[in-house]
């Protein structure tokens, strides 16, 4: 993660292997995969942020196997609340587009915690 001092700024790179076969039943259409990052500030009780993104069509592979894919969008905060912030929350999300019916939000069964280092790091390219 590299970061500015003037205000919190974050870039990842991700990395995970998801299954969603088990999602896809006969009235799934597509599913619209999003990663968010959620945490406190002073100033903020509740910060979200969505980081990532993807769109599956059925017929698509499943199979959801990223090494080192880049944040879609960038981690801004208005102040500098993500250095030394010790609990960011990485949620994997989900809305099922059917085919016909309901539009579900259902968010992934686990989260990802980290804590943010005390110091910025600068980055040359990113």
């Amino acid at each position: 993660m590299q970061y500015t001092q003037r205000t919190g700024f974050a870039l990842f790179a991700l990395t995970t292997l998801e299954h969603l076969q088990p999602i896809f039943d006969w009235n799934v259409k597509e599913l619209f995969l999003y990663l968010t990052a959620e945490y406190s500030t002073k100033s903020n009780a509740l910060n979200q942020v969505v980081l990532w993104d993807k769109i599956v069509l059925r017929g698509d592979s499943t199979k959801l196997n990223l090494k080192d894919v880049k944040s879609k969008y960038f981690f801004f905060d208005d102040g500098n609340g993500l250095r030394a912030n010790k609990n960011i929350t990485l949620t994997l999300s989900w809305n099922v587009v059917p085919n016909a019916g309901i539009l579900p939000l259902v968010m992934g069964s686990g989260h990802k915690s980290l804590a943010f280092p005390e110091t910025y790091e600068t980055a040359k390219s990113y």
